[in-house]
């Protein structure tokens, strides 16, 4: 736990009734920020922590002056100063130089930050050169010592580098890199680690706090994920709806927060150290006396002979994606290598492991959306990988997957019955239009959405109404197994939770096999009763999900397990 700062008289930032609105396409105004007010004290870190729609990405683009002028409306009354000075009252001469070399940003997305078509050494030196007025080689020779502070691999030959020739890990390095290039005195980091699997997050993590200690900076964390800034954050702030909730020390808000949406933040994620019977939602907190989620009484998951027969048995997968470099010259790309497992009726498999593991191409050649190199894909004794397409088409619809991207799986010129009865229509399910009709409002009560859904499409949901939408869609085949690709991985904790509870009841109502891909171990702690540690397109370590958790073998998986967020530790 990194040591706390001792706060000064002045503040380095000071929020004061900040308001936001926003006009929409018809005129209307849209408050998004609802007089918030905070402090950021010289060498503290501040936490903003909220879901999607909780205004706390609005307040820092505020606080960097990048709200679109034409939309946007701060109200008179808002007030942000910096060491004093008031920022709503600069020109955009005056924001030059204060971005970049006062305050720097980093983005939750570093591939639409960085500019495809320029090496990351010529976008930090670009940087340096116009703030510092260094010349080209000395902006180049800062450039490739700022790789090296931030960790960058091999800075001689990644400075470079195109963006996309990098990892998200070493893209996020480079957006750091850029933010520190300047020495600012306040680092703003907006969801830094969201798209990051939980070794690289710990590792960005801690480059970030070496950073701030280093460089004696003052940084706002911004984030969806109360768990995550328990470790090293000075004081949170919690936001909903454009307000704040709540707002104190780390260790007072992890110890005994006071608001229910506070309480309901830190118990909606699941816990990687603790299995749950049940998850409970934001809902679940509008009610009296709710408390924590109870433990399951045995900590042993069922056997295999509880299940019975396996429905899928995968052998010695293989997956090789050929590549060429040159004219003559082939470096193939081994994505999974000799990988077995069985799924029996009624059970969820995990799968878990960084990008690039393999886990989601196995999970792609399964449901042979990638045809496999090599092995054996048995689904009750029959072999998928072999057989033509006419054969495999009818067993297509007993195999389903849902995809990690609800807004980009779904079809948005379709309305939501077109989704639903399209897929049944194609395969025979229904003997006329009233039969599919009476399913899918079948559907769409087994998924928790109300029958007026039919008639709209998917851009009028939120992310977790598109995804039990893509639920209901696998749903309307009656498959036997369903690969969860990283299904929950882009939803808010609340809404992670009540399409995990989902998972859950619709498979002890049907019986259904889960080949849940992850790689958020707390998520696969709740769902999976067997696990499968997959590292560089091989399985390092395979058993029972408890006895994975509790004793790992491999030091891979023990790596996984310790950079797991563990909230608030003192």
């Amino acid at each position: 736990m990194i040591s706390k700062a001792h706060p000064p008289e002045n503040p380095l930032l000071d929020v004061e009734n900040l308001a936001v609105r926003f006009k929409s396409a018809d005129g209307q105004l849209i408050e998004a920020v609802r007089r918030v007010s905070f402090k950021l004290d010289p060498e503290q870190i501040l936490a903003v922590v909220g879901e999607s729609g909780s205004g706390k990405s609005v307040s820092a683009l505020a606080i960097m002056g990048l709200l679109p002028h034409r939309s946007a409306q701060i109200d008179p009354a808002s007030a942000i100063r910096f060491k004093g000075e008031s920022l709503l009252d600069l020109s955009a001469s005056a924001w030059r130089g204060i971005r970049g070399r006062k305050i720097a940003m980093i983005f939750q997305d570093p591939m639409s930050s960085l500019n495809p078509v320029y090496s990351v050494g010529y976008q930090i030196a670009e940087m340096l050169q116009v703030h510092e007025g260094q010349s080209k080689s000395q902006a180049m020779r800062a450039a490739q010592a700022l790789l090296e502070e931030v960790g960058m691999p091999e800075p001689n030959l990644r400075i470079h580098a195109y963006p996309h020739e990098l990892s998200g890990g070493q893209q996020q390095r480079v957006m750091i890199a850029m933010a520190i290039a300047c020495g600012p005195e306040l680092l703003i980091a907006d969801e830094p680690t969201t798209a990051l699997d939980v070794t690289i997050q710990r590792q960005i993590l801690e480059l970030l706090l070496n950073l701030k200690i280093k460089r004696r900076m003052s940084m706002l964390f911004i984030t969806h994920d109360l768990g995550l800034v328990g470790e090293f954050a000075d004081e949170v702030v919690v936001m909903r709806h454009g307000q704040i909730r709540e707002s104190g020390s780390a260790k007072r808000i992890f110890t005994d927060p006071q608001d229910i949406y506070t309480k309901a933040l830190i118990h909606c994620r699941p816990d990687a150290g603790k299995p749950y019977s049940r998850l409970l939602t934001i809902d679940d907190f509008d009610t009296p006396g709710s408390s924590p989620p109870p433990l399951t009484g045995s900590l042993s998951a069922p056997s295999e002979a509880v299940f019975g027969e396996p429905v899928l048995e995968v052998r010695g997968l293989r997956k090789v994606f050929p590549r060429r470099v040159g004219l003559w010259r082939r470096d193939d790309v081994i994505a999974v290598d000799d990988v077995s497992f069985k799924l029996f009726k009624g059970q969820t498999l995990g799968i878990v492991g960084e990008s690039g593991s393999g886990k989601s191409t196995t999970g792609l050649c399964v449901v042979r959306l990638h045809q496999a190199t090599a092995g054996e894909v048995l689904f009750e004794g029959t072999d998928l990988r072999t057989m033509s397409e006419a054969a495999f088409m009818p067993l297509k619809r007993r195999l389903q997957i849902v995809f990690q991207n609800p807004y980009a799986s779904l079809n948005p010129r379709f309305t939501v019955g077109q989704i639903l009865t399209e897929p049944m229509r194609l395969h025979g399910i229904g003997s006329n239009a009233l039969e599919r009709e009476s399913k899918l409002k079948d559907l769409l009560d087994r998924v928790a959405l109300p029958a007026s859904s039919v008639n709209r499409y998917p851009h009028e949901f939120s992310g977790g109404q598109r995804q039990r939408i893509a639920i209901a869609r696998c749903l309307a085949l009656e498959p036997d197994v369903i690969v969860c690709d990283e299904a929950v991985s882009a939803l808010d904790v609340s809404v992670q939770a009540q399409v995990l509870n989902l998972f859950k009841d619709l498979q002890r109502e049907l019986s259904l096999s889960y080949l849940f891909i992850s790689h958020d171990l707390g998520v696969v702690r709740y769902m999976a009763d067997a696990l499968i540690v997959m590292h560089q397109g091989r399985v390092v370590e395979q058993g029972s999900a408890d006895s994975i958790y509790s004793n790992p073998h491999h030091d891979y998986t023990r790596e996984l397990l310790r950079s797991v967020p563990r909230g608030f530790q003192s």
